[in-house]
């Protein structure tokens, strides 16, 4: 084992680093997460037009259109509001200004998703469905304004004119050069960008709502945690688009009042897979906390308020987990039985399917009961999988506390 960690550490580590730090990954990573409290305000108005009490609907009914606006001013407009968080980061790491590289590929975006036949836009392509081209987008668009700027093909006022005009003329080179190409190509060409970008995920969309898909990166994210990579925020940057279009297609399909098609929406992994922290640690902490060995306890207390909302680092790499096989084992284990274990009680309809966003600090059963908009089996299932989870850590928790009091042991007979 400490072979396959040597491996692990020399030739793994130093690629999925370099992968996790990339600058466009990054910036596709910051974006999703600016437009999360977007998602979850809308979540809130989906909760209030659809909470699961009797007599509830009929109450709402007379003002359901009012409460929808939120809903759509939120999920409806969601690649917009990407597109232009995308290009704001983006902008800020390759040192251009930020704000007007935002503003040039949030014009782009919105120009292609106008209708050629009336010039009005396409609502279609500015919520989750241009989710994809709107995250294109913002990257090619910053990487042309940068690429003009290195060029000096660019027009530079005197020093002296306010910041702000001498910054919207420097854009003026590039932006024209972009709305150009994507109007000859959109327009004039006729080329539907919004459908080839689709087609082109369309195999990694399908995939991650497969039990099969889903599995796979579970075992990737703490494959990546085991070995000290933030495995969220690695792989964060590639699935955060679909699992938010997923999301934006349950609330739609909620708001129609319609079957939800997504098991593994936004929330579906931070719920009921994360379980008080990745790898479900908060189970460990439990079994810790009065560890004969000093160590782990003082460890599991300290860690567990932290846990209670979902931050796992304390106990992580205190104990630590990371790069330790006999952790790493159940950690890996906990993720892969939580996530098939979830994925089929969903597909069953036995819970209901993840429609509303809730912070991923919001504590475990309650997350699991606002996720699913009020189903009281999902938090039931929520005490279930921290039962799970310390089962499975139980034996190697044990394993781990006998090799450290014997360890102890030794040194103290050895002095």
């Amino acid at each position: 084992m400490n072979q396959a960690t040597e491996l692990l550490n020399k030739h793994v580590v130093p690629a999925l680093t370099v992968l996790s730090e990339n600058t466009y990954l990054s910036a596709i990573r910051a974006g999703m997460v600016s437009i999360v409290p977007l998602t979850i305000i809308g979540g809130f108005f989906t909760i209030l037009s659809f909470f699961p009490i009797a007599g509830w609907e009929k109450l709402v009914a007379p003002y359901l259109p009012l409460l929808q606006i939120p809903v759509t001013a939120t999920f409806g407009l969601l690649a917009v509001f990407a597109c232009f968080f995308v290009a704001y980061d983006l902008g800020k790491q390759f040192k251009q200004e930020a704000i007007v590289s935002a503003a040039m590929a949030t014009v782009i975006f919105l120009m292609i998703q106008l209708k050629l036949e009336d010039q009005s836009l396409s609502m279609d392509g500015l919520g989750s469905k241009g989710l994809f081209t709107a995250i294109l987008l913002a990257l090619i668009t910053v990487r042309v304004q940068k690429f003009f700027t290195d060029k000096n093909v660019v027009i530079r006022l005197p020093d002296n004119v306010p910041s702000i005009v001498y910054e919207s003329f420097l854009s003026l080179t590039p932006l024209f050069f972009l709305v150009l190409v994507f109007w000859i190509i959109r327009f004039v060409l006729g080329v539907d960008i919004d459908g080839i970008v689709q087609t082109v995920f369309k195999p990694l969309v399908f995939a991650l709502n497969t039990l099969p898909g889903i599995l796979m990166y579970a075992f990737l994210v703490t494959l990546l945690w085991s070995i000290g990579i933030n495995g969220d925020n690695a792989m964060d940057a590639i699935v955060a688009p679909i699992f938010l279009q997923y999301l934006a297609v349950n609330v739609e399909a909620m708001t129609q009042g319609q079957p939800l098609p997504y098991v593994t929406a936004y929330g579906f992994f931070t719920t009921f897979v994360n379980v008080g922290g990745t790898g479900a640690t908060i189970a460990l902490a439990l079994i810790m906390l009065n560890s004969k060995e000093p160590g782990f306890r003082k460890v599991s207390r300290i860690s567990l308020p932290t846990q209670i909302f979902q931050i796992n680092e304390p106990i992580f790499f205190g104990f630590p987990i990371v790069l330790n096989p006999i952790f790493m084992i159940p950690y890996i284990l906990n993720a892969l039985i939580l996530t098939a274990s979830s994925y089929l009680l969903i597909y069953w309809n036995v819970i209901q399917k993840p429609f509303v966003n809730v912070p991923w600090t919001t504590p475990p059963v309650i997350g699991h009961y606002l996720v699913t908009g009020g189903d009281w089996k999902a938090a039931v299932w929520g005490c279930l999988s921290i039962v799970i989870a310390m089962l499975v850590y139980y034996p190697f928790a044990k394993v781990a506390e006998r090799q450290r009091l014997q360890a102890e042991a030794a040194g103290v007979a050895h002095e």
